[in-house]
């Protein structure tokens, strides 16, 4: 006997009959693989300059988000502990500084941070600029490391454009905080699975007044 999770929706599939029930063990077992494969893909939860207040909309539109990034300007540690708090200790926040914080920020958090989820590579800096106009550097780091996806924050545009040069994705998610001159507060939330960022959301948690 085979058990299913019951979140599982089972289609087999074959050249002759589509649609049809799986002929073997093997037929299931391969269905199940390409199911498995669907429902294990990383949810982001993306953000940026919070400068030192959380609005707890937030927290609704990442809740089924496996990590949580914060793209800098954070505004102080109550902020990234309240953010820890809400997601738990079974998902994970990263995050850099940004210009506006403190030390408190600078002794957890680092200026520049590389890392891989699945096969992507990412790095984030706060003030990096975008495709065709980079902060000095950031295109030269993005080359060395490889990276597939930059992300930055600081501008509060948010901003979602492949640079072909580079081969490399760029994201800004805006500003979710109340201080600037942006006019929206925003969010982005996507996937990531294997090689390939999905299901890219914007999301408006209203006017920043």
């Amino acid at each position: 006997m085979k058990l299913f999770p019951p979140w599982y929706t089972l289609e087999a599939r074959n050249d002759k009959e589509p649609g049809c029930a799986p002929q073997n063990d093997k037929d299931c077992e391969e269905s199940i693989i390409l199911l498995l494969t669907h429902f294990n893909l990383t949810r982001i939860g993306l953000l940026s300059d919070t400068h030192g207040w959380l609005d707890e909309a937030i927290f609704l539109h990442f809740k089924d988000c496996d990590e949580i990034w914060h793209a800098g300007d954070f505004g102080n540690i109550a902020i990234a502990n309240a953010i820890i708090n809400k997601i738990g200790k079974e998902k994970i926040l990263r995050g850099v500084y940004g210009n506006v914080d403190g030390q408190d920020i600078r002794s957890v958090y680092p200026e520049k941070l590389h890392f891989s989820v699945e096969e992507v590579k990412v790095f984030i800096q706060h003030i990096g600029g975008y495709p065709d106009r980079y902060a000095p550097g950031v295109a030269k780091e993005i080359q060395s490391h490889q990276s597939q996806l930059f992300i930055s924050g600081h501008s509060h545009i948010l901003k979602i454009i492949f640079d072909p040069k580079l081969n490399c994705l760029h994201m800004n998610p805006g500003a979710a905080g109340r201080e600037g001159w942006h006019k929206m507060r925003t969010l982005i939330r996507f996937s990531i699975d294997g090689k390939d960022i999905k299901n890219c959301e914007v999301i408006e948690l209203g006017k920043r007044g």
